[in-house]
């Protein structure tokens, strides 16, 4: 298992109508796949922009494809500013 975390830049116009449909997206691959997603944003704004991240903890290798896949799908790209970008941590292992 993988924690994976997706983070983007958001137009602050563009906000307030993308976070329900990000909210419907994950509520969507909830009840698909078993993963309940977090939503969150860094708190400052930065030349009209937000940070934006994706958190997907405890899924299995190769989720990325499937968030990748939901997210083009519901054609959200025009309501994001530059890429989507795709970070997979693991457990550090226990010590010995």
């Amino acid at each position: 298992m993988v924690d994976l975390y997706v983070y983007y830049k958001v137009r602050t116009l563009d906000a307030a109508r993308l976070a329900p449909l990000v909210r419907a997206l994950q509520a969507q691959l909830a009840a698909q796949q078993g993963v309940t997603g977090q939503l969150k944003r860094r708190p400052e704004e930065k030349d009209g922009l937000q940070t934006w991240m994706e958190i997907y903890p405890a899924v299995a290798d190769g989720f990325a494809d499937v968030v990748a896949r939901a997210f083009d799908d519901a054609a959200f790209a025009s309501l994001t500013a530059g890429p989507r970008r795709v970070e997979i941590f693991t457990d550090l292992p226990p010590c010995a």
